[in-house]
């Protein structure tokens, strides 16, 4: 094994990272032939990108050079390549980089996206330039609904967009549009809704005396839909029948409220808590108090995009991932609520998006609450949440016949794909894509799709 990497890692007397062309800084003398063979080097693409790997994995077992200093004088610059090489799978994520670095088909992109707190990673990746360390010029589009959105990305004025995580599914099986195939490698956010009542029915707390009421939804193709048919049907209300659901796009709805046109909602944040703002509504609960972890949006495309740019999507889907793990943590969510309240993004007073993302809020009960976990940023399309959308679908009439449950959530949600963008990143993926979900109270075994569906009753 030779010492021939760029940005010599292996040399005790280099301060790692510090040489601004990445080819000098040692404090010993190397030979002519030594210094040509780095700059021919350095020369090529390959090499650059590979040794930046294997540079950066030093470094990050030995942040201060001071420590890599002494180990490799201590041992040696082979005996340290070979222990490193025996621990860190080195070769396979320089592949992995390789594999990554190819040329960006298009770098001039239009994302489309909706003014709410879901939209989060996608909106922050352009804030704070995540798109542009991929090489690639984003404009994000805020769009007004969700209809707009899907016929925007299937005509090609989008190339990509923030979505319902049930829209890639319904679009790809023509449920609602023209069958077009989806693929959706990101899961934006879990959880981050709620169940909004108008201020005239603080008094009026049990769905089971909610007949006859008006209320929004964002999309048939939503979990909002599932979720609020769900919730009522376990209250022994038909969502067809003793309620009337009306679709409405979000920034809608609070004005629509405000007028008396609703009794209620569910929708994504900000727009609850800007109901409890004006002081027109409350929440009735957070959809988490449903299903904890649930799925809200994601990030999707249609299949031929994706086919005829692989390595663009790539660098699109890694840039989200990025900003999502970023945004992810708690000691984040001031800044970016900061960032991304503004009239560009999301439009709403600051106040109101920090008491979404950082968990603590007035319900418009007159209490203050503290939930952490009102919204969470967690990238991985599970298999098993599209497995549940289906159910869904078929069981209120959307989609009809026998359902290939899992095929279907396996060619659209992009799981495999997904770990490998988030490895690239450094980021941990479950090794499973489909586990079991607790909604309601009941156990959802996604290997028993038929089963869960028929051990639901009108009032389950």
């Amino acid at each position: 094994m030779k010492d021939e990497n760029l940005y010599r890692p292996y040399a005790a007397d280099v301060a790692l990272g510090r040489c601004s062309c990445g080819q000098h800084g040692s404090q010993h003398e190397h030979d002519a032939e030594a210094a040509r063979a780095r700059r021919l080097r350095g020369e090529k693409a390959e090499s650059l990108s590979t040794d930046f790997v294997e540079a950066a994995l030093v470094r990050a077992i030995f942040p201060q050079d001071a420590t890599r200093r002494r180990f490799l004088k201590a041992v040696g610059a082979n005996a340290a390549m070979a222990a490193i090489a025996s621990m860190m799978p080195i070769s396979d994520l320089q592949a992995m980089t390789l594999e990554k670095a190819g040329p960006l088909e298009k770098k001039d992109l239009t994302v489309g996206f909706l003014p709410i707190t879901c939209a989060t990673p996608i909106i922050f990746a352009g804030a704070a330039d995540f798109y542009g360390r991929e090489g690639l010029n984003v404009t994000l589009q805020k769009t007004a609904g969700w209809a707009i959105v899907r016929d925007k990305v299937l005509a090609k004025e989008f190339d990509a967009s923030h979505m319902l995580s049930p829209m890639p599914l319904a679009i790809s099986l023509g449920a609602g549009s023209t069958a077009a195939p989806m693929v959706m490698p990101v899961m934006e956010n879990v959880n981050g809704n709620a169940i909004t009542l108008h201020v005239k029915h603080k008094n009026n707390r049990d769905p089971r005396n909610w007949k006859g009421m008006k209320f929004a939804i964002p999309f048939d193709y939503s979990m909002h839909n599932f979720l609020l048919r769900h919730y009522l049907a376990a209250h022994g209300l038909d969502p067809d029948k003793d309620v009337q659901l009306r679709v409405m796009a979000p920034p809608d709805m609070v004005a629509n409220m405000r007028s008396g046109n609703l009794d209620g909602f569910i929708v994504a944040e900000p727009f609850n808590q800007r109901a409890v703002y004006e002081k027109v509504g409350f929440i009735h609960l957070l959809t988490s108090q449903i299903w904890d972890n649930h799925p809200c949006c994601a990030f999707a495309a249609t299949e031929d995009f994706v086919n005829q740019n692989p390595n663009t999507f790539a660098a699109l889907v890694r840039s989200i991932i990025g900003a999502t793990a970023y945004v992810n943590k708690a000691e984040n969510r001031k800044g970016v609520a900061e960032m991304i309240a503004p009239a560009n993004y999301l439009n709403q007073p600051q106040t109101v998006v920090e008491q979404v993302l950082v968990g603590r809020y007035a319900d418009g009960l007159g209490r203050v609450l503290s939930e952490p976990n009102r919204i969470a940023f967690d990238p991985f399309p599970w298999h098993s949440m599209g497995v549940w959308m289906l159910t869904q679908m078929k069981r209120w009439g959307y989609i009809k016949g026998d359902v290939n449950y899992q095929d279907i959530a396996e060619r659209v949600y992009l799981a495999t794909d997904a770990k490998k963008r988030m490895a690239e990143l450094g980021l941990e993926a479950p090794a499973q894509t489909y586990k079991k979900h607790m909604i309601l109270g009941k156990e959802f075994d996604p290997a028993q799709p038929e089963a869960y569906l028929k051990g639901l009753s009108a009032g389950a």
